[in-house]
């Protein structure tokens, strides 16, 4: 994968509202974020028209991160995310995969089966498909999130951003080992997908109680681990180290917590579209 520009992303979600929300993509706008992206999960309102309001709110690009093919027939799915990008006017990065565990109870509750992890790769295919048929000549750019040898060999095949599904203990050198694979398995096509890297937090803020609940990992855990997931220090220090990362994995997709977009927009400043 080439060495690209960077562009940085905000992740969050309109659950405290509409007002909210639009604030929430204001902020992001205003700092020099290129994008918003939205979870998936019946806890949450849905993606799509939550993404909607968004476009309309800002002139940045929006996407699902990522929708879980579980909770929606192929068809479906495509149909919502090639809407969206029509009426974005192509602003909508169509994020999938195939699902956390959490997902199987919310696939049941909608009367959908949750499947094998081949059925769900196959769900993801399927998915693709079908936007790619109701694109025609235009092109909803497609975000994976991968993991395993096989979720990574499809997001080698047929992403333009993927996005690694990795535990937030992670060590560096297994993700840098990911992305070698990736490259391997996309060959030719390597330099044409931008690889996506999020951050739970960034800065020198304390982490929050809920910390474990949406990472799987104790506040001290990640403080201590080196994980990925953080980025501390300066904002001169962050930047630096998110130099090191594209050098070293090819990292330039740097997406974050909406709770720390104020705290990574002095890097966005110093590094965006460098």
């Amino acid at each position: 994968m080439t060495k690209r520009a960077f562009r940085f992303g905000v992740v969050g979600s309109p659950d405290r509202g509409v007002e909210a929300w639009q604030q929430t993509v204001r902020r992001a706008a205003d700092r020099g974020y290129k994008s918003v992206l939205m979870p998936d999960g019946l806890q949450l309102l849905s993606p799509f028209p939550s993404l909607a309001v968004a476009a309309m709110t800002a002139d940045l690009r929006v996407g699902t991160f990522v929708a879980a093919a579980p909770l929606r027939k192929p068809r479906a799915a495509a149909w919502d995310a090639h809407t969206l990008s029509v009426l974005t006017n192509g602003r909508f990065d169509f994020g999938i995969g195939t699902g956390r565990p959490q997902v199987e109870q919310q696939a049941t509750e909608l009367g959908l089966p949750f499947g094998s992890a081949k059925e769900r790769r196959y769900q993801v295919r399927e998915t693709l498909n079908h936007l790619q048929k109701l694109d025609g000549n235009q092109h909803t750019p497609i975000m994976l999130a991968a993991g395993g040898p096989r979720s990574l060999a499809l997001a080698a095949a047929r992403a333009d951003i993927v996005s690694l599904a990795m535990p937030a203990l992670t060590p560096r050198e297994e993700f840098r080992q990911l992305t070698q694979e990736l490259r391997e398995l996309a060959g030719s096509r390597a330099d044409d997908i931008e690889l996506a890297m999020n951050l739970f937090a960034a800065g020198t803020a304390e982490l929050p109680p809920w910390t474990r609940q949406a990472t799987g990992a104790t506040p001290d855990e990640l403080e201590k681990s080196g994980t990925l997931m953080l980025l501390r220090g300066s904002p001169w220090e962050m930047a630096d180290e998110l130099q090191r990362r594209r050098d070293e994995f090819g990292a330039s997709y740097i997406t974050i917590n909406a709770d720390y977009l104020d705290d990574l927009a002095p890097v966005v400043e110093l590094l965006d579209g460098r």
